[in-house]
């Protein structure tokens, strides 16, 4: 079966349960088994920076669904979770993203993978290169560690520690 690393984000409501209810639901997907999750991390916004700041991960999944079944499947989440469509870059409740599957380069009306912008992302670079520092962007053909130390990115991102209260 294809391993797919999934990105998973969110900065309203409660973002950590948000996360952690899609991460659940990721895990019953049919075919498909959770491999690894990174910490959960507190990044600043990319894009529209006039925001809150988000909470992001990277899940690492072995799948026996197509690309575009899973992400079927992972929109599908996002709109059970609670997501409402505010824009592009603007804040939201959840956003899964299918950042890579297997080896493939996909490029259709619907999605690109790999996802767009992964060089460009530290919220997408740090979680994905705890989990896996040695998988090789195959449009770039370098490692995550690689494009991580070559990327111009200079936003926040700190492991999110839960307050206990």
């Amino acid at each position: 079966m294809p391993e797919a690393f999934l990105g998973i984000g969110s900065n309203i409501g409660e973002r950590i349960s948000f996360i952690e209810n899609s991460i659940r639901e990721i895990g019953n997907i049919p075919s498909t088994e959770i491999m690894q999750t990174s910490s959960v991390y507190e990044t600043e916004p990319w894009g529209n920076t006039d925001q809150d700041d988000f909470l992001n991960c990277v899940l690492k999944i072995s799948t026996g669904l197509s690309a575009e079944n899973l992400l079927i499947e992972i929109k599908a989440i996002e709109l059970r979770t609670g997501r409402v469509n505010s824009g592009k870059w603007n804040e939201r409740e959840i956003d899964i993203d299918l950042l890579f599957y297997g080896n493939e380069i996909i490029s259709t009306d619907r999605m690109n993978v790999p996802h767009l912008q992964i060089e460009n992302r530290n919220f997408v670079l740090i979680p994905l290169a705890e989990i896996s520092p040695d998988y090789i962007h195959p449009v770039f053909n370098k490692t995550v560690s690689e494009l991580l130390s070559e990327t111009k990115d200079n936003l926040k991102v700190i492991k999110y520690q839960k307050s206990k209260a």
